[in-house]
């Protein structure tokens, strides 16, 4: 399984980065930034992503959703990328 970044403000409102890996143990790393807007920036989330140890797969481009529970509900917005580990590792 490939990681990748998910960027969300599913929970409280406020925007979070995460990476999905092939770990068991759903301890995923993961960056809080503390604020329910501006959407964080793209150099943000790479900034981010660095001090959680990855980098944007060359050519990605995230990928934007809108995941709605009901026609009355806040809207919740989830981002994704393909990473890869700094410095090749796996």
């Amino acid at each position: 399984m490939k990681p990748s970044a998910r960027l969300s403000n599913s929970f409280a409102g406020e925007w979070e980065l995460y990476v999905v890996t092939d770990s068991t143990s759903l301890n995923w790393p993961e960056h809080f930034f503390e604020r329910t807007g501006p959407i964080p920036t793209l150099e943000e989330r790479a900034d981010a992503l660095a001090l959680l140890g990855y980098a944007v797969v060359e050519g990605a481009a995230w990928e934007w959703q809108e995941l709605a529970n009901g026609p009355m509900d806040r809207v919740e917005l989830l981002a994704s990328v393909d990473v890869r580990r700094i410095g090749g590792a796996a």
